[in-house]
């Protein structure tokens, strides 16, 4: 592929990042209580003031990641509104009276009133997340020990006793592993280690460890799938549950993999993050007639329960876009980059909106709108960001290398 063509990647990147970036700024700033509104509909008008505490934590993470390692983020607003989104959370996410003094809501009121718990770990881990990232950049150190200490709170909830969430072990119930949990500790492990050392570090590095097996756990049939969820010894698990694929996820757990494997000099674990976990989902998981990623597939062929299974959302393409350019600039393989540009030409000209910015985050099959806002509980200033945020970075890389 040629180096103009890449460079147009990179400014396609670049200018799209802009954009979203200037949204959220426009529209998403709540100036009366702090923190930010994330129902946001297409032209950016607000259509629900609830504020949910895991969007909350990613956007306070994402202003800050651009802000410390981007020069044209680098400005007082953007760090002011992160300041604001971690003091919200800061007063208001944590809810002692819910058994832990770690446990956060899922869900606030405007002026920061618990509504909702979830008796999951996501609402904690972007609270790490945001804590330790908006640390970094004001060097607040108390609260670079509360992201630590929370972190262990974590892992001690996923790894030795998980009654502190709150979810009663029922008779029938078989103890299940889902690779949401040890995908998002690794993705905390790298945050809290980046560019540190000691003796915290080496700890987290054994936590890294045990969630790359765990993960590695969800490859099955031989090798031939990545399923989403196994039991509690790394087996099939029966049903509908134990059959489930989700492509988008497979191929974020694929670059966290090659993330680690990089750092860590196994060239086994680049290898099978490539060849496993993002070949075989892109595979499947490719709508042959209409193109994109189908959200939800089963293994053997049935037709999945999740009655959304065959809609096209915005996180799976940010994440095969990461995974195909992280695993092209490793490996130089040009196939890998075909498959980037496979999924680039499809995002691009599906989920982004030139008319009012941003992108959209629910297509049909076919590939229309369903639903037209920019923002709700579960799409905020995090994935399309991220994705633009690291594939910019990845191309200057590509291209200075290629300069040099």
């Amino acid at each position: 592929m040629s180096v103009e063509k890449l460079q147009r990647y990179r400014e396609q990147m670049r200018t799209e990042l802009d954009k979203v970036v200037d949204f959220w700024q426009k529209y998403s700033h709540d100036t009366q209580y702090g923190g930010f509104f994330t129902c946001i509909g297409k032209d950016g008008k607000i259509y629900d003031e609830l504020k949910y505490v895991w969007l909350q934590g990613r956007q306070v993470w994402m202003y800050c990641r651009l802000y410390r390692t981007m020069e044209r983020f680098n400005k007082p607003e953007i760090l002011e509104a992160a300041k604001s989104g971690g003091a919200f959370l800061r007063r208001f996410a944590r809810i002692p009276s819910s058994g832990s003094p770690w446990k956060c809501a899922f869900c606030l009121t405007r002026d920061g009133k618990a509504l909702k718990v979830q008796r999951t770990i996501f609402s904690e881990c972007f609270y790490v997340m945001a804590m330790d990232e908006l640390a970094r950049v004001t060097g607040d150190k108390d609260m670079q020990a509360e992201a630590a200490q929370m972190m262990d709170q974590l892992v001690y909830w996923v790894r030795v006793d998980p009654s502190g969430l709150g979810k009663p072990q029922l008779s029938g119930n078989t103890p299940v592993c889902s690779m949401a949990v040890p995908m998002m500790l690794l993705c905390l492990v790298q945050q809290l280690t980046e560019a540190r050392s000691g003796e915290e570090v080496d700890k987290y590095r054994e936590v890294g460890g045990w969630c790359v097996k765990q993960i590695l756990q969800h490859l099955q049939r031989g090798g031939t799938a990545i399923l989403e969820s196994v039991s509690s010894e790394g087996k099939e698990l029966p049903g509908c549950e134990g059959r489930l694929q989700n492509p988008g996820h497979a191929l974020e757990a694929g670059w966290f993999l090659l993330q680690y494997g990089l750092e860590n000099g196994d060239q086994e674990l680049q290898r099978t993050a490539v060849d496993k976990f993002m070949e075989i989902p892109f595979l499947t998981g490719w709508d042959k007639e209409h193109r994109g990623l189908l959200y939800f597939l089963d293994v053997d062929g049935y037709c999945p329960t999740q009655l959304e299974w065959s809609m096209k959302l915005w996180w799976p393409h940010c994440e095969a876009l990461i995974a195909y350019l992280m695993a092209y600039s490793h490996t130089k393989e040009p196939a890998l980059l075909e498959r980037f540009s496979q999924v680039y030409d499809y995002t691009f000209s599906h989920f982004s909106d030139a008319e009012n910015g941003e992108w959209f985050g629910y297509l049909t099959q076919q590939g229309k709108v369903t639903l037209d806002f920019k923002g709700g509980p579960f799409k905020g200033f995090f994935h399309v960001p991220r994705c633009l945020y690291m594939c910019e970075k990845i191309l200057d890389s590509i291209l200075n290398k290629q300069e040099t």
